[in-house]
C-alpha cells in the first residue's frame, strides 16, 4: 500500500470521528502564544471545515494531483498574507499527529510515518511561499 492511501485509509477513520477537529485545534492553540494570537478573531466552525480541505489537498498532491491550490495557500500564509512563518507548520504537523493517534486507533506505526512523509511533501510547497 502506496504512504498516500495508507494516510486516506486512516484519515477516514479520523473523519470519523466527530471530535477529531476539536482535538486537533485543542493540541494546535496549545502549541505555542503565537498560534493562539492567529486564531483570536477566527470562526472556529469555519475554520475545521477549511482544515478538512486542506489534509485531503495535501493528500491529493502527494498522489499527483496539482499544486495549484496549495499554492495559493502559501501565497495567502506567506508574510505578505496571513504571516504564517515556516516553523509553524511543524507544531501543526506535530498537533496533528497527536489527533491522530487519538482516534485513529488502527493506526499503526507504518501509518505515521506515511502521515509525515505524505503530509511534508505538501508542506514544503506551503513553506516556499514565505
Amino acid at each position: 500500500m502506496t504512504p498516500a492511501n495508507r494516510v486516506m485509509q486512516s484519515y477516514g477513520r479520523c473523519c470519523a470521528s466527530p471530535s477529531f477537529f476539536d482535538t486537533f485545534y485543542q493540541h494546535f492553540l496549545a502549541s505555542s502564544p503565537a498560534i493562539r494570537d492567529k486564531f483570536t478573531k477566527t470562526d472556529m466552525s469555519s475554520q475545521k471545515h477549511l482544515l478538512r480541505a486542506g489534509i485531503l489537498n495535501l493528500v491529493l498532491y502527494a498522489r499527483g494531483m496539482s499544486d495549484t491550490k496549495l499554492r495559493a495557500l502559501g501565497q495567502s500564509h506567506s508574510r505578505e498574507g496571513f504571516d504564517i512563518r515556516p516553523e509553524l507548520y511543524d507544531l501543526w504537523l506535530d498537533s496533528l499527529m497527536l489527533a491522530v493517534r487519538e482516534h485513529d486507533s488502527a493506526a499503526s506505526s507504518e501509518d505515521m510515518s506515511a502521515w509525515r512523509e505524505v503530509l511534508n511533501k505538501g508542506i514544503n510547497v506551503i513553506k516556499s511561499f514565505y
